[in-house]
């Protein structure tokens, strides 16, 4: 993987040094494990002008959470916490050090001490704002990427199904959903990729709605928004279900609704389709429906080393599709007092020539009654 990161920084520094910067100092964490591989606590990544450098507390550690170094960076360890110890300070000292009269920086995610502590440091650094210069390199997933993410996906498949599978009615959803993350765990999840949503009965009407110690009773709905996270990458699958009994006439209507906009969505996903018509496709079932109400900010999203990356697909969004971009299409309607309804998939963006938007979470959308 060496080459795969040397190549990413490399992508990074022409663009940095187009823009006028003769080095880019990388904190965001999702940002320096892109780059450098693993992403210690506070370590920062220099792209600098003689050389990068992976700098941290101490040497980093091989852990799921924070990922691998690269082998080919060097890492340069700092002696101690304290603004001495600061790796993004830190870092800014050793670009001034290699020569650069120029630092590109990530302003969305320092702090404005750190900020103020970096031009103490390095008074002679011209400062720029990076932006999202590497959020937009991560946009297009490479096929070691979206193998990840279709472990992650697997994972959360079968530890939805082995749920599915036991006694249901009488648990509270707060024990359902630690019962999900322990799974995921159990299967070779680093972890959950966020918190899990289990959400029944009215509270399934709940956009948003956290796990509380609400038993699930007969004719709920069941509504699960899980995902996991596999070596950094964060996949995301909801799914809802009818407890105990047969659905009533109003839950299948409300379902069928959802998986309609879902497949409308689903089919707009091809290199070179607006991210804004995604959205719409979606959105137009649901409001010519009656539930232009009240229906979530966007359609989906993309997923990666974060659950909630670019692009956004939105009624707003500017941008188009590529191939190999992974994206979650997760319409919704949500009934306050009453229940609601969410499916939610990850699917990898392929021209029609492969087949078409790859499915990444296969648990069926058909409506079970369970």
């Amino acid at each position: 993987m060496s080459e795969v990161y040397a190549a990413r920084r490399t992508r990074l520094r022409e663009r940095c040094n187009a823009a006028g910067s003769a080095a880019a100092l990388i904190s965001r964490p999702a940002n320096v494990r892109y780059l450098a591989g693993a992403a210690p606590q506070r370590a920062a990544l220099l792209i600098g002008k003689r050389e990068d450098l992976l700098v941290c507390t101490g040497p980093p550690d091989e852990k799921p959470t924070e990922g691998r170094p690269d082998e080919a960076l060097p890492v340069h360890p700092l002696p101690g916490p304290g603004p001495a110890g600061d790796p993004a300070v830190a870092a800014a000292d050793l670009a001034a050090s290699q020569g650069a009269d120029s630092l590109a920086v990530e302003e969305h995610h320092l702090t404005v001490a750190r900020h103020r502590a970096i031009r103490s440091v390095a008074p002679r650094l011209r400062l720029a704002d990076l932006g999202g210069a590497v959020e937009q390199l991560r946009v297009v997933k490479d096929e070691e990427e979206i193998s990840c993410l279709r472990i992650g996906a697997e994972i959360a498949d079968q530890a939805l199904g082995e749920l599915l599978e036991s006694i249901l009615v009488g648990r509270t959803e707060r024990h359902l959903a630690l019962e999900l993350e322990r799974r995921l765990v159990d299967h070779g999840a680093d972890g959950p990729a966020f918190p899990t949503s289990v959400a029944t009965g009215p509270n399934s009407g709940r956009r948003g709605h956290r796990p509380t110690d609400r038993r699930v009773e007969e004719g709920d709905f069941l509504s699960v928004c899980l995902g996991a996270t596999y070596r950094g990458y964060r996949c995301e699958i909801g799914r809802t279900f009818v407890i105990g009994t047969s659905p009533a006439d109003w839950q299948i209507e409300l379902y069928d609704l959802v998986f309609a906009a879902q497949r409308a969505g689903r089919e707009m996903l091809a290199p070179g389709s607006a991210y804004r018509d995604v959205d719409r496709a979606a959105r137009q079932v649901l409001d010519s429906a009656g539930y232009a109400e009240g229906l979530p900010p966007l359609t989906g999203h993309g997923v990666g080393l974060e659950i909630d990356e670019d692009p956004q697909l939105a009624p707003s969004a500017m941008g188009k599709l590529d191939a190999c971009v992974p994206v979650t299409v997760e319409p919704g309607v949500h009934l306050p007092g009453r229940g609601g309804v969410r499916i939610d998939d990850t699917l990898v963006v392929r021209p029609e020539a492969d087949g078409g938007p790859e499915l990444l979470t296969i648990t069926t959308k058909e409506l079970l009654a369970l």
